[in-house]
């Protein structure tokens, strides 16, 4: 199995609830290992918790953090020396298979870029999180913030490197893939948007169901397996689905406690809402993926308790024992997508979309 790299002095909590998530993987899955990244003084006091963490973890001491409000572009200059900047030159350095971080998430993503450097055929990474649905499994989602702006071959590999993701942590042969839009008529949308729509559609060869658009409403149904979107729009999708979320638990809790027979009937119904509770709970769908990168790079939510970073780490762990990257690489390869031919593919549907159409490929 993998040694993790964590970026311990990450996220809202830091060192406490970052070890004692890796103490619950360690836990669930005994050979697990780690490498600590973080105060090594501050490490080895709160390791006394946590005896079976311990016996399976190194400690890498950093002397500085990367705090939420740095600019990716500061991070980046500043990275030596910190948490995050070591977790990840660790993975590039070989002492890790994976880092794990729940720190500034576009600091994480630019010292990541910077290190590992994009898969050959990928233009840029795309950060895919795992979305709660109707059904017995969640819907991966990319882009979610990574990217603001997405031309035609991003979205067209973003469908490949989520798809690659998808068939690892469901064994699917074929996952269903679509496009967020604003509608399902071929129509709709953005140049981009169309032009990717249709190179997905033309290439057989894929390993996946591409099946159009798809629109807002329908990403927590359950009936599509990848949805793929621009960051912009993806990320703020995803913050309507999670608020969405927060909206009807809140309202459920109010009304709940809003009067003696509403405080019997929660009583009675104890086990639906608990049941709802955990299926809406964000740390049970932990750890977003860096998805592109020579590496694994993982993403926990900032406010992760040690339930979520444990489940994070089992993400990281999953894609390294499945070798993600190399996944992506013979995707690109064998089905048209690689550096050369989705370059020629996507000029070459841009350039037909010109000839029919006077407006299209301006975006591209």
């Amino acid at each position: 199995m993998p040694i993790i790299a964590v970026d311990a002095m990450g996220g809202d909590h830091g060192i406490p609830v970052m070890l004692a998530g890796a103490a619950l993987a360690r836990h669930r899955h005994d050979d697990f290992r780690f490498l600590l990244v973080g105060d090594q003084p501050r490490i080895e006091k709160a390791l006394d918790k946590h005896p079976n963490l311990r016996s399976a973890s190194d400690i890498l001491h950093a002397e500085k953090t990367i705090s939420g409000e740095e600019r990716p572009s500061q991070a980046v200059r500043q990275s030596k020396g910190t948490s995050m900047g070591m977790a990840i030159q660790a993975v590039k350095n070989g002492d890790a298979q994976a880092a794990l971080s729940a720190g500034n998430t576009g600091a994480l993503m630019a010292i990541a870029k910077l290190a590992l450097r994009t898969i050959p055929g990928i233009d840029r990474p795309a950060l895919a999180a795992l979305l709660p649905t109707l059904q017995d499994n969640d819907v991966i989602m990319l882009d979610l913030g990574a990217n603001t702006e997405c031309n035609t071959r991003n979205l067209v590999q973003f469908a490949v490197m989520g798809a690659a993701y998808s068939r690892i942590l469901y064994d699917y042969e074929a996952p269903k893939v679509r496009i967020l839009n604003i509608g399902t008529e071929d129509m709709k949308g953005t140049d981009d948007l169309r032009e990717a729509a249709q190179i997905l559609s033309d290439n057989a060869s894929l390993p996946m169901r591409f099946e159009g658009f798809t629109e807002a409403d329908k990403i927590c149904r359950g009936e599509i397996d990848v949805i793929v979107s621009d960051g912009f729009t993806g990320n703020i999708a995803l913050k309507s689905v999670e608020g969405a979320a927060r909206f009807v638990t809140d309202i459920l809790k109010r009304s709940f406690a809003s009067s003696l027979r509403s405080k019997f009937g929660f009583l009675i119904s104890r086990p639906a809402t608990e049941l709802l509770r955990h299926h809406l709970d964000p740390n049970n769908h932990n750890g977003a993926v860096f998805l592109g990168l020579n590496g694994v790079v993982v993403k926990s939510h900032g406010s992760a308790d040690e339930k979520g970073v444990a489940n994070a780490a089992a993400v990281a762990a999953r894609l390294v024992a499945n070798d993600l990257t190399q996944r992506i690489t013979d995707d690109l390869e064998t089905t048209g997508t690689s550096a050369a031919a989705t370059n020629d593919v996507t000029n070459d549907a841009a350039n037909d979309s010109s000839k029919s159409s006077p407006s299209a490929g301006a975006n591209g």
